[in-house]
């Protein structure tokens, strides 16, 4: 696992850690989603995210996250969801989408870590996920959900925490 030598986890009320992520596509189509590889498995895929630090509201969490794991920077679009794991590790993980619009050469976790970073469809993503990160996959299920033609409340995320409003932005 990787840990900062002064990151501080942060918690919910409920216990729960309180993460970020980014669902990072190649363009406002939405088909190409970009993956990293994970720091303990580095032969399998992630979604790029991590814990919030203290008074970090979760937008900014999510766009620092993605910018140290997967070295790109965009557009910070929709809230997805708010995904809670609750077998092996108690996390709530707010998930945004966001359009790359730069994608650098070398970033923090590719010099530190030796992180790497690769382009899949939505499906193939969701394969590569399922096994080992069913939760991740899960993230890009609810984006098929939210784009289909017949999409109704029930299938939206409840949210857990009152969010500050984070409108859409350009992060550079």
């Amino acid at each position: 696992m990787k840990l900062k030598p002064n990151q501080t986890r942060t918690y919910d009320g409920e216990g729960f850690k309180k993460r970020a992520a980014c669902l990072c596509f190649k363009n406002e189509r939405e088909e190409e989603v970009l993956l990293v590889s994970s720091s303990r498995h580095p032969d399998q895929w992630i979604v790029p995210g991590g814990g919030m630090e203290p008074e970090e509201e979760p937008c900014g969490a999510a766009v620092r996250e993605v910018f140290e794991e997967a070295g790109v920077k965009g557009k910070l679009g929709r809230l997805l969801g708010v995904f809670e794991q609750n077998q092996d590790r108690k996390h709530r993980t707010y998930v945004y989408v966001l359009t790359v619009t730069e994608t650098l050469e070398a970033w923090e976790d590719s010099v530190n870590i030796g992180r790497k970073r690769e382009w899949f469809t939505v499906d193939e993503a969701i394969k590569v996920l399922q096994s080992h990160k069913p939760v991740h996959a899960e993230y890009l299920r609810r984006l098929q959900l939210s784009c289909s033609p017949t999409n109704g409340n029930s299938i939206l995320p409840r949210l857990h925490l009152n969010l500050t409003n984070c409108p859409t932005r350009t992060v550079r």
